[in-house]
């Protein structure tokens, strides 16, 4: 079964929420075959558990993270998974750091989804698997001569911060999330089109 790794830096506001809402939208695209999802930080604090202020925010978004434990990034995590999906630059690079062979599969979130709306839309499909062609097609369009956005390709830290803030972030997470689904299996018949910059 084909793995998706989130990191971000404690594991405990933004990767948790993106895994949770990402975990929830592979699910009800495919059921018990959706591909695997969990998360790590660059500087995990190991056992901790997600932020009281994500767990509201992202159950006030219908996903339930209030179980999620917190894990130090490993380079066994990275060479186990298909696609390591980023909260930002740092994070990125610092998976590239660990594990080079890495790079073609590693990507911000939000610089993974302007890439593939970017090329050809993916035809709808119910193959959990497919993905891994769509990331291919990315990192292509990455290594051209027009980079995406890449002034803004990380979703902040709201660590700290009120509880509306990680509001924002889940809003920002949840919306980024569904359209990184749909670039990688194509909207489902009968959806609407995102706009482009919808979450941020």
């Amino acid at each position: 079964m084909t793995a998706i790794l989130v990191v971000c830096t404690g594991n405990i506001c933004r990767s948790p929420m993106a895994e949770g809402f990402l975990r929830d939208a592979l699910i009800r695209r495919f059921g018990d075959r959706a591909p695997r999802v969990s998360s790590a930080g660059t500087m995990g604090w190991t056992g901790s558990p997600a932020s009281p202020e994500s767990v509201i925010a992202a159950g006030e978004r219908g996903s339930d993270i209030e179980s999620h434990l917190a894990r130090e990034l490993q380079p066994s995590m990275i060479e186990g998974a298909d696609l390591i999906l980023c909260m930002a630059g740092e994070h990125r690079e610092a998976v590239v750091a660990d594990v080079p062979e890495a790079a073609p599969r590693t990507f911000t979130l939000k610089e993974l989804v302007r890439l593939l709306e970017a090329v050809s839309p993916a035809s709808p499909s119910d193959d959990p698997d497919a993905f891994v062609d769509r990331l291919a097609a990315a990192h292509e369009g990455r290594l051209g001569d027009e980079p995406q956005n890449p002034h803004d390709e990380d979703i902040s830290d709201p660590l700290g911060l009120p509880l509306d803030t990680y509001r924002a972030i889940a809003w920002e997470l949840d919306g980024w999330t569904a359209r990184l689904v749909d670039g990688l299996f194509g909207a489902e018949p009968g959806t609407p089109a995102r706009p482009v910059e919808e979450a941020g």
